[in-house]
């Protein structure tokens, strides 16, 4: 299932745009789709778009994996980039992570 995504408005040349999920609007300049790929890919992919990234953008993961829950919140204490949000759906997983 796609997420309905808005622009909202424009930062430094990077588009910053806004999802609400569950009542909560987040900012994400950046979406990686993961879905499909299994452990470690998610996290590989994942790193190599916030060296992309400047500190401070945010980052919109979508994944299937369901060890991507424990990957992710261990990704984020070893490298110091913050996971924002998460949210469990019953087939999907959604991560917002700010770059340090």
């Amino acid at each position: 299932m796609k997420i309905p995504v808005e622009l909202v408005h424009q930062l430094s040349g990077e588009l910053a745009y806004s999802i609400c999920i569950s009542g909560e609007i987040m900012q994400f300049n950046k979406e990686l789709d993961a879905r499909g790929l299994n452990c470690p890919l998610p996290i590989l992919k994942t790193k190599k778009a916030l060296a992309e990234m400047l500190t401070g953008e945010v980052l919109h993961v979508l994944a299937t994996d369901p060890g991507s829950v424990r990957d992710f919140k261990a990704f984020s204490k070893q490298t110091g980039n913050e996971l924002l949000s998460h949210q469990e759906g019953s087939k999907e997983f959604e991560y917002f992570i700010k770059r340090k």
